[in-house]
């Protein structure tokens, strides 16, 4: 039987509601972190922009990790090891 047979009736309802509760907070401060953004001069789209930067910048590092690990698997040593030979700080 999966977990949830075993819950008693209602659990899975509530479990529903708290995570309905977490969800609406959530989307409550986001609004409000958007609307103190906005009062500080910053437009939609430049934050829409930010974002699709963000999203390219996250795009290239996960590429580049990548590549470390299979050159770190090639070469037989961990990632770790490669980063002073690309001049790269371990918290990068």
């Amino acid at each position: 039987p999966s977990p949830r047979s075993c819950q008693p009736p209602g659990a899975n309802q509530e479990a529903l509601r708290n995570e309905i509760e977490e969800l609406k907070q959530k989307n409550l401060a986001l609004d409000q972190e958007i609307a103190q953004l906005l009062s500080e001069g910053y437009s939609l789209e430049e934050l829409e922009k930010h974002i699709a930067l963000l999203h390219e910048y996250n795009d290239i590092k996960d590429a580049g990790q990548m590549l470390l690990g299979k050159l770190a698997v090639i070469r037989g040593v961990t990632t770790k090891e490669l980063y002073p030979e690309y001049d790269l700080e371990l918290s990068d």
